[in-house]
């Protein structure tokens, strides 16, 4: 059975936990966000490459790092609420990366990963490059990857000391090949382990 939801209304994570009709939500700020019910091909082999890389390299080094995927929900609360009735902002990143295992639990990640990547599609390129870069922004996300399947690029926004995503470094097909991942120091993907070009 669909659940009408008001687009307008502000809901909780609370109530979110309690939409059962199979639908992929997300929460910004308590507004509904509708997902695709399934990412494209190419959407879903760029995940895949860098969830695979990046496991591999946390596994082999036996980091700290846990790398997780979508569907995988990520809790952003103000002022530190941890009650499911005062957090506003459920998100669920293509990718993430969490360090601080005090925030991992049986629902998913309870604060800001360390690393996210979104992956656009042209229904998401604005939500990604504006409403989530904002929000992870604010939340301390320290790392935040947009790769972008048209284009063939990944552009990477590195938290400043002031709270402030850099003006970012774009890495081109034609241009520079290697991504480093600040998060995982030693870590370089190049943009044909990301892309097939």
């Amino acid at each position: 059975m669909d659940i009408i939801l008001d687009k307008t209304k502000q809901y909780t994570y609370a109530d979110y936990l309690t939409w059962l009709d199979g639908k992929r939500r997300e929460l910004l700020n308590g507004l509904v966000h509708l997902m695709s019910p399934a990412p494209t091909l190419s959407h879903a082999k760029i995940s895949r490459k860098i969830f695979a890389r990046t496991f591999n390299y946390i596994d082999k080094h036996k980091g700290k790092c846990q790398v997780f995927s979508a569907p995988f929900d990520v809790r952003l609360s103000k002022d530190g609420e941890t009650a499911d009735d005062k957090i506003y902002t459920v998100v669920q990143p293509d990718i993430c990366i969490i360090c601080d295992e005090s925030k991992l639990e049986e629902r998913g990640c309870l604060g800001a990963p360390d690393m996210i990547v979104e992956i656009l599609s042209p229904s998401t390129r604005k939500y990604d490059l504006n409403d989530k870069f904002n929000l992870y922004e604010l939340a301390g996300v320290k790392e935040y990857w947009v790769v972008s399947p048209k284009e063939k690029d990944v552009n990477v926004f590195i938290l400043q000391d002031n709270g402030k995503y850099d003006v970012g470094t774009l890495y081109e097909s034609d241009q520079q090949k290697e991504v480093p991942v600040k998060t995982l120091p030693g870590l370089v993907l190049t943009l044909n382990d990301i892309f097939e070009v």
